[in-house]
Formats: C-alpha cells, sequence, structure tokens
C-alpha cells in the first residue's frame, strides 16, 4: 500500500488527506491548521486516523451496497471503497475582493468506469469549508446511484480527554423549525439523543449499527428542522457547524464507527427520498453542496460567527445588501389576501407617513371574485385561481396602476406578491400548458391543497414565468417581488418524460428553479426578490444565497414572534432577515414597543394597521423606523451573539446582540434588543464580555414606561428593568451613528 498525505488549507481552517493509490482518498483530520496531526511525527496517529476516516466520498449503487455493515446508515459504500486516488490540483483565484482556495481531487474505479472528482473550497480567513463532488460514469453500462455524500468526516471525537467517552463528550444541537415557531435549537449528548457505545467494536464490529439521523422530505427544504446542526466538545467548546445548500430534499445523519463518531451530509437519498439516479455512459451527476464551519472554542455561537461571514462572502452581490429599505405588506395582521383600491389607498399614504420605502401588493390582487367568496376548494379564489397572474378589474376598477402610481406618488417602490412555481386547479393556464410542464406521478398531474405545481425543467413552464415577470416588471414598473410558496408536493415527480425516480425528478426542478432565479437578476439586476415559503419553510443557503431578502415566519402574534426574530441570525444574516412589525389600533404603547423592536435588528417587514392608529401610535411607529434607519447602514457587517442563549419558546427575558466586526476596539459597536414577556421578572442581568467597559449603553428605542439600566464595566454586566410586561427596548453601546437619516 503506497500511502502519501496532503496537507492543504489556511491557518484558520486546514485538512489532512490520505492520498491512497490503493484505495479512496481520506480525510484525517480536519480544522485550525496548529491542531492537525503531522504523518512525519505521529505515524501511529495517523495510522489510527485512517483507520476510522471515511472515504472522502461515499456511494452507495444498486449493484454493490455497502461492505463490512449492513443497516439504515449511509457509509461503508462499496463503490467508495472500490474508489482510487489519481491526482489532485489546487487552485487559487479572486472572488468577491478576497481569496479563495479550491482543491480538486480525484478518484475512480477503473473496472466499474466510476470517477469522482471532490472539490473543497476555502475563502480568506474563514473557517469554513464548502464541500460537493462530481461522479462521472466512463464504463460501458449504466451505474444506478442510490446515495452520494456531499460531506462526509470521521474522527470528530479525537479531541476528547483521556477517559471522557464520545457518547457524553460529545453534544448535538440541531433546530426544530415549525412553520410559526421557527428556529428552535436544542442541545443535548450524544447519548441523550440515543446514540451509544453499544461496546462491540472488541468483537470485531464496526460499532453501534445506530444513527442520528434528520431528514427533510420534499419541497419545503426547512419545513421541520433547519438544514443545519453543530457538533460541539462539552468540555473545550470545540464545534463544528454544518448548514446543506440545497432547496429541496436532503439528510444528514451522525453516528459511531470504530470508536469515534462521524458526519454524513447529502441531498436525497434514495432510503429517504425515493431518489435514484442512473447514470448513462458518458453522463454526470453533480451533488447538492454543503459547508461546515470548524472553531477550536467558543461553540455554537462561535461557529455561526464564521458561518454568518462565509453566508455574506458567498451570496450574489445585490444593492438590497447595503440600502436594507423598509418594506410595507399589506398582508399580515392587515388585509390578509383581500386588496382592492379602496382598501390599499389609505394604507399607502400610512406607510409613506410612517416611513416606509418600498410597499408590496400581497396575495389577492389577481383574484377576481369578490373578497370573501370562497371556491369549490373551500379555499378562496386567490388561493385556488392563482397562475396566470393578471389584475383584478373588480377589485382595481381603475386599474392596478392606479395603485401602483399612488405608490410611487407617496415617495415609495411598487411591489407585488406572487407564488410563481403554483398553478391552481382553476386557473386558465392549466390547461393551457402541457402536462408535461406540471409535476406528475404515473402519469397522473398532481394535485396539492388546490394547487399544480410547475416542473421549471420544461421550456413552457419556464418561458410562462419569464413572460409574467418581464410584464410586470415593464408595464407596471414594479421594483419588487414576493415570491412565496405554500405548498409542499411530496417526494417529487417522474418528470417530463416519466423517466425520473421521483426523488431525482425534485431535484431536477429545484436546480431549474435556482437556474430561473438567476435568470431573472441577470435580466433585471435592480429588482428585489424576497424568498418566502410558507413563512420560514425554506430557508436553506441556496435561495438565500441568491436572494436578497427572506421572510422567515407568518407569526402572527406580537407575543410570540421575538422568540423567532431573536434567532433568526443563526439561519439569516440580519441584513436578509425580514421580521414582521404589524401595528395595531388595540396595542398599548408597551406593546407597540415590543412589536417594533422585534424587526429592528433585521429587515423591517411593516404590516398592520397603519391606517388606523392614533396621532401618538403613528409617531412610536415612526419614530422606531427614524431610528432603524440610522444604524441600519452597520447591519451587514455584524455578527449575532446572544447574551442569555439562544431563545427558548417560553423564555421570559430574550436578548439578541449584534456587534460590528470591530468591536474589540474602542470604536466598536454593540446594538442589544431585550425582551420581557408575560410573567417574566421586572429585571434582567445579562453580561457582555467583548463590550468595552468605559461604554456607556443608551437607548435607542423604547415606548411605554421607560426602562432603567446600570452598566458594571468591570464585571461587563448589564441591569436592566422593564416595568412593563410585553414590552421590549434596543440599546446601543459605542459611538453614535454617523450616517444622517
Amino acid at each position: 500500500m503506497s500511502v502519501t498525505h496532503l496537507r492543504w488549507g489556511t491557518d484558520e481552517l486546514s485538512l489532512l488527506l490520505s492520498l491512497d493509490t490503493a484505495g479512496p482518498v481520506r480525510v484525517l483530520a480536519a480544522g485550525d491548521a496548529a491542531a492537525l496531526p503531522d504523518p512525519a511525527r505521529e505515524p501511529d496517529l495517523c495510522t489510527l486516523l485512517m483507520h476510522r476516516a471515511l472515504p472522502l466520498v461515499e456511494i452507495q449503487t444498486a449493484g454493490s451496497g455497502r461492505l463490512g455493515t449492513s443497516g439504515k446508515r449511509h457509509v461503508d459504500g462499496a463503490a467508495s471503497l472500490a474508489l482510487r486516488y489519481t491526482g489532485h490540483e489546487e487552485v487559487h483565484e479572486q472572488h468577491g475582493g478576497g481569496d479563495v482556495q479550491t482543491l480538486r481531487v480525484r478518484m475512480a474505479d477503473e473496472i466499474s468506469g466510476l470517477r469522482v472528482t471532490a472539490v473543497c473550497t476555502l475563502w480568506e480567513g474563514i473557517p469554513v469549508l464548502r464541500t460537493e463532488a462530481r461522479l462521472e460514469n466512463t464504463g460501458g453500462g449504466p451505474v444506478t446511484l442510490e446515495y452520494v455524500s456531499s460531506f462526509a468526516y470521521s474522527n470528530l471525537a479525537r479531541h476528547l480527554g483521556d477517559g471522557e467517552r464520545w457518547e457524553d463528550g460529545v453534544a448535538l444541537w440541531l433546530a426544530a423549525n415549525p412553520w410559526s415557531g421557527e428556529f428552535r435549537w436544542s442541545k443535548a449528548t450524544l447519548a441523550e439523543r440515543g446514540l451509544h457505545d453499544v461496546g462491540m467494536m472488541p468483537f470485531g464490529q464496526t460499532g453501534s449499527k445506530n444513527r442520528i439521523s434528520v431528514t427533510s422530505t420534499g419541497s419545503w427544504s426547512s419545513s421541520e428542522q433547519l438544514p443545519m446542526g453543530c457538533l460541539e466538545d462539552t468540555r473545550t467548546g470545540r464545534a463544528l457547524l454544518w448548514q446543506i445548500e440545497h432547496n429541496g430534499s436532503w439528510h444528514a445523519e451522525v453516528a459511531d464507527r470504530f470508536d469515534d463518531v462521524y458526519l454524513a451530509l447529502s441531498g436525497p437519498t434514495d432510503r429517504e427520498h425515493q431518489w435514484r439516479r442512473v447514470l448513462g455512459p458518458g453522463e454526470s451527476f453533480p451533488t447538492v453542496p454543503a459547508s461546515v464551519a470548524l472553531v477550536p472554542a467558543g461553540g455554537l455561537e462561535a461557529a455561526l460567527a464564521a458561518m454568518t461571514r462565509y453566508r455574506r462572502a458567498t451570496r450574489r452581490r445585490h444593492p438590497d445588501h447595503q440600502g436594507l429599505p423598509v418594506v410595507f405588506n399589506d398582508f399580515m395582521n392587515s388585509l390578509m389576501g383581500e386588496p382592492s383600491t379602496k382598501a390599499l389607498l389609505p394604507l399607502v399614504d400610512a406607510a409613506a407617513a410612517a416611513g416606509a420605502e418600498y410597499f408590496c401588493v400581497d396575495a389577492g390582487w389577481y383574484d377576481a371574485e369578490p373578497p370573501g367568496t370562497v371556491g369549490p376548494g373551500g379555499v378562496p379564489g386567490w388561493w385556488d385561481s392563482v397562475g396566470e397572474w393578471t389584475e383584478s378589474a373588480p377589485r382595481f376598477p381603475g386599474g392596478l396602476n392606479e395603485v401602483l402610481d399612488h405608490i410611487r406618488d407617496a415617495g415609495m417602490v411598487p411591489g407585488l406578491w406572487l407564488e410563481p412555481e403554483v398553478v391552481g386547479v382553476r386557473s386558465p393556464i392549466a390547461s393551457v400548458l402541457p402536462d408535461e410542464a406540471f409535476f406528475r406521478r404515473d402519469g397522473v398531474r398532481l394535485v396539492e391543497w388546490g394547487r399544480h405545481q410547475l416542473d421549471l425543467r420544461h421550456p413552457a413552464a419556464r418561458a410562462h414565468l419569464d413572460a409574467v415577470v418581464d410584464r410586470l416588471v415593464h408595464d407596471y414598473g414594479v421594483g419588487y417581488l414576493k415570491l412565496d410558496y405554500n405548498i409542499d408536493i411530496g417526494a417529487g415527480t417522474d418528470g417530463p418524460s416519466n423517466t425520473d425516480s421521483p426523488g431525482d425528478g425534485l431535484l431536477g426542478h429545484n436546480r431549474a428553479y435556482l437556474d430561473w432565479l438567476d435568470g431573472v437578476l441577470d435580466r433585471h439586476p435592480g429588482l428585489v426578490l424576497e424568498s418566502c415559503a410558507a413563512g420560514g419553510s425554506r430557508t436553506d443557503h441556496a435561495v438565500l444565497s441568491r436572494l436578497p431578502i427572506h421572510s422567515v415566519t407568518d407569526q402572527q402574534d406580537f407575543r410570540l414572534l421575538p422568540a423567532i426574530a431573536a434567532a433568526a441570525p443563526t439561519a439569516v444574516t440580519p441584513e436578509q432577515g425580514a421580521i414582521w412589525a404589524y401595528p395595531l389600533p388595540r396595542h398599548s404603547d408597551a406593546e407597540l414597543g415590543m412589536v417594533m423592536v422585534s424587526a429592528m435588528l433585521g429587515r423591517v417587514h411593516l404590516s398592520g394597521r397603519p391606517d388606523l392608529l392614533t396621532s401618538n401610535q403613528l409617531a412610536l411607529v415612526k419614530k422606531a423606523l427614524t431610528t432603524y434607519k440610522s444604524y441600519r447602514h452597520l447591519l451587514p457587517d455584524t455578527r449575532p451573539r446572544w447574551p442569555l442563549g439562544l431563545p427558548g419558546w417560553r423564555d421570559g427575558w430574550l436578548a439578541l446582540a449584534l456587534t460590528t466586526e470591530d468591536d474589540d476596539s474602542e470604536n466598536g459597536r454593540t446594538l442589544l434588543a431585550l425582551w420581557r414577556r408575560e410573567g417574566a421578572p421586572e429585571t434582567v442581568t445579562v453580561r457582555l464580555p467583548w463590550a468595552d467597559a468605559d461604554s456607556r449603553p443608551r437607548v435607542m428605542f423604547e415606548a411605554g414606561p421607560p426602562s432603567t439600566y446600570d452598566w458594571d464595566g468591570r464585571e461587563r454586566r448589564l441591569h436592566v428593568r422593564l416595568p412593563a410586561e410585553q414590552s421590549a427596548v434596543l440599546l446601543s453601546f459605542g459611538p453614535d451613528p454617523d450616517v444622517p437619516v
């Protein structure tokens, strides 16, 4: 056996790989460069790590299965074990003003003809690794893929101290993501999550055969779980945070193998998602990307800081990332899908008076049926008649442009709501487009809650949507489109030719949707596209790396919203995460303060009924937005922190801090939001270890009974009192804003 080693990466994050001409390439260790083992000085350690390590890409095919084990785990695939190292190349490029390093590792199985290129990418100064792979069939017959990993890495417990068991020394963070209760992070040891050392390795077994698996099936990528997780050393805080960058089905698993712990990430699989891909001779398949942040200390919060920097470095540039305009949307706790000229005109005036800069007319602007009409499917016409996207004459007797011109005259940019991927069963488009342009299974067009699903791989489907967007931009002058998606179509489609596995059909559409988004922005680079999917049901980097603003939730109760708003930066950069602010006449001043503060460390999605507020209430909303505009330019350069820990759903006090990148100097700035909810005590103590001891905190915004606070600079502790339940305050540490409103 001829094995050499390759050390590749940066000081912040490096890999140690074994290059084996008699076996697959394996990652022996990953992390900060100083912590990697030295094969020359530690040969025995490297031999042990190689024994435990997984192939760089795990592959399972229908004709080969797995070797040495069986069960539900996606490791030890015979196809991956048959690969041999054939070469590699390192590339350095400039991207977005920073240095980008790429490693391409080539492997091949000369018998089957399967060739694999694994691609690893690093951005300068950011300890986050992006991985993906491309498989090519160079053989003479077909190969049926059932599983291909985007990232596979073992030896995750190698830093544990003597006598520490991995089942107790390694904790796993996961984030449940229920509709209207998004970003519910929880931490538990591997043992507490059901993964134990069963003691079978001394008897020649690889491990427990068990796993902790997290899977999302269907077209909502985050409807039950975020495509994220974090493994953390409970003693040192060393952590690995991952995200799967896909807008469809995905799978993650953590398990034990040879007395250590591995992580495997992928897109859709045969076992979990009805996915198979038959590669004919000459055909290839790319995996979905995944990225991992590795930090030597600081746990989940430090890893999230690194991932936040990576998300910014890898997204499509858009002017909206810096402007951060306040958007009024007429849906949430407002018109709720029943817009009309009569209802909208006073809202436009009130939104402009409050300080909104964009005004988006939400669902229903195309619905020809009178408000309140329920169709045969038991839903309003705006739900099951979508798809043609032409204005409703009964709702807009003077034409939709009458309202849009009024928005422009009020100094705002007009926008419209679209749900591009669906066509209502009562829409004329349902009979205009060919059957092949829709999701089908066994030749039957799928229906979900009164809608059909378009397959954007079909040219007629894409041409229809391109024509819609271009018409709305050119004929109506819209500068904003909210792209919603309110159904989960399930496992997938047989495809236009009825030859796809359902999971592969869905994957093909997912990729076509991303390509369509790119095409829209290429044609209309200044157009602001908002990502939305039943609230936060498609919170993934595949979409967020393309669209500049993301609606994170549909939560209508202002008392529950703070737990979502405070946790949103775990998955969405602050300058992209849109939070509802829906002031209503029934709100007290303190409650209005909570309503507004919840949105003020992200993107403000103003809604509610500003047209019905008293003059004093409207003045409070305007004050909040004026304050927001004074510091919003800071948000694209901040990192999130949680001085009270990640928010629990029922926690009485919640805290979110955003700190500028130079937060360790006297010029650093901290924005701190604090919420007091029902039943919580009046006072709370918050530790801010990064803040300047001589800093003078000040109130940026509050409403209702005023807060009081005391800053203990020596201990870096802030003592705050909020007299009213259901209230909030926004505080600032550091210099005053230097940008005018």
